[in-house]
């Protein structure tokens, strides 16, 4: 099974200030963006084939505290795989727990969250091996419920 690393999932505290900035910086692209099922707006940005995914939430400090909710941080990374058979085996087979009710569909793939052993949050996409492709935001904006 190919894997490839899909995205990388960030807290920020504002998602126009930080879009903007990896637009400026290094010349990432909004592709869609939404609201989540707890009320945060959240957006990705991607240049070619590599994506950032954002969501905001405003009451985190950028400060160093012991409280790892009152912090930014990497929320989770992704990780695309080629072949859809070999990860239900694998899941099956290692018993691996899923999380957010099993499948979550999205509009263009479809994604499993898992945890390493320390808790790391892994998000495992597929898409068919099909390109994602992102409409243009100007034709309905989509959002996530």
């Amino acid at each position: 099974m190919k894997v490839k690393l899909d995205h990388v999932n960030l807290t920020v505290e504002n998602l126009k200030s930080s879009i903007d900035w990896y637009n400026k910086i290094f010349g990432f692209e909004l592709v869609e963006k939404g609201i989540s099922a707890a009320g945060k707006s959240w957006g990705i940005v991607a240049n070619n084939d590599s994506m950032i995914c954002m969501t905001e939430y405003k009451d985190r400090s950028r400060a160093d505290h012991h409280d790892q909710d009152k912090v930014h941080q990497i929320f989770h990374f992704g990780i695309r795989i080629s072949d859809l058979d070999l990860w239900q085996k694998i899941v099956k087979a290692y018993e691996l727990r899923l999380y957010y009710g099993g499948v979550v569909r999205y509009p263009d793939s479809q994604s499993w969250y898992v945890h390493d052993p320390d808790g790391h949050e892994i998000e495992v996409s597929y898409s068919d091996q099909k390109p994602l492709v992102f409409p243009e935001l100007s034709k309905g904006e989509r959002h996530t419920s």
